[in-house]
């Protein structure tokens, strides 16, 4: 299985950009990983929400094959602690899909197109994050989720 992870908009802090890209590297020891970021509308001013989310989410699907499983990180989501993500992760895994494809969606969320192909929705908490540090949350619990099933020292029971 692959795990893809879409988000809107490049990171622009250095610092969050570092730690994203140790994660993903760490991340690529137990599997393949792909983020790929779509690039921010331009005159989003001239745009209403629902026309901006629209757009972003035409952007979004135009990166998924049919067979993708599509998860969306949104608020309403299902919370996880770090070892029901996991076992999370395991189930799909278990379930034989070749791409899991989680989405980062703009500022005002997804359109009704993207809930629509969504297979489910994962909360990281009730809070809200920046979108920058959300891609870094995610990959760092990915990583943190394949330690977990290895067995291995990085999370702390």
């Amino acid at each position: 299985m692959t795990i893809k992870l879409i988000a809107i908009g490049k990171t622009d802090n250095k610092q969050l950009q570092a730690l994203i890209d140790e994660y993903t590297k760490r991340l690529g020891f137990y599997i393949k990983f792909q983020l790929e970021i779509i690039p921010d509308l331009k005159n989003v001013k001239n745009l209403s929400e629902a026309e901006q989310k629209q757009k972003e989410g035409e952007l979004i699907l135009a990166k998924l094959a049919n067979t993708d499983v599509l998860i969306l990180l949104d608020e309403n989501g299902k919370q996880y602690d770090s070892v029901g993500f996991s076992n999370y992760l395991q189930k799909h895994m278990n379930s034989g899909i070749k791409q899991l494809v989680f989405v980062i969606g703009g500022p005002y969320g997804f359109s009704d197109a993207i809930y629509n192909a969504s297979r489910g929705k994962v909360s990281l908490s009730k809070m809200t994050f920046s979108h920058q540090m959300v891609r870094l949350f995610v990959v760092e619990q990915l990583y943190r989720g394949f330690t977990i099933l290895r067995n291995e020292p990085y999370h702390h029971r």
